[in-house]
């Protein structure tokens, strides 16, 4: 059975519950609900195993706080011996316009803190990314302010449709592969 580590970025506390820096986070709460399966708090994340299709999921989100993803990322991938290409990293990305998703096999950390550190940790950038697009509608010095916000109202209908976006890519990753699923999902824009 082959094996897969999906793994969601954010921060845990209800401080930081639907932010946009947060939404790798809500990705994997909605995939592991949508497949029947539960978190439980593991060693350095929240874990949920899943079986799909012939293939075995482990799925975390990381209680290390997204600035030491990497430690939880390493210590899961070595633990469950899955191949460094059969990862998924979900995360927030400011460069790109909230309409959007890239699933990319590598690539660089683009001064996200969560991929640099994983970036460090494993000594690589060649490892496959979900970039989930939030806009960068900020006034100048704000940018942390707007990561760390809550989605505002309008938002939140395209986020949802994203999210399921996201679920529908994990599948397509596990199942048909990240060549077909890149030429699937990175040309859409996706709007409420």
């Amino acid at each position: 059975m082959s094996k897969f580590l999906i793994v969601g970025l954010g921060n845990i506390g209800n401080e930081y519950a639907n932010t946009r820096h947060n939404i790798g986070f809500d990705v994997i709460h909605a995939f592991v609900q949508r497949h029947g399966g539960s978190l439980r708090v593991e060693r350095l994340a929240y874990v949920a195993e899943l079986k799909w299709k012939g293939k075995k999921l482990i799925c975390i989100c990381p209680t290390t706080f997204m600035n030491l993803s990497g430690c939880a990322f390493k210590y899961w991938l070595d633990k469950e011996k899955v191949p460094l290409e059969n990862t998924l990293t979900i995360v927030d990305d400011l460069a790109l316009p909230l309409d959007k998703i890239r699933l990319r096999a590598g690539g660089t950390h683009a001064g996200h803190n969560g991929l640099k550190d994983i970036q460090l940790i494993l000594g690589t950038d060649q490892y496959p990314k979900l970039r989930f697009g939030i806009g960068n509608e900020y006034p100048k010095g704000m940018q942390v302010d707007f990561v760390l916000g809550k989605w505002m109202a309008s938002e939140t209908p395209t986020v949802q449709l994203k999210i399921d976006k996201c679920m529908e890519i994990i599948e397509n990753f596990v199942s048909i592969g990240i060549a077909q699923t890149m030429n699937e999902v990175n040309k859409l824009s996706i709007k409420a």
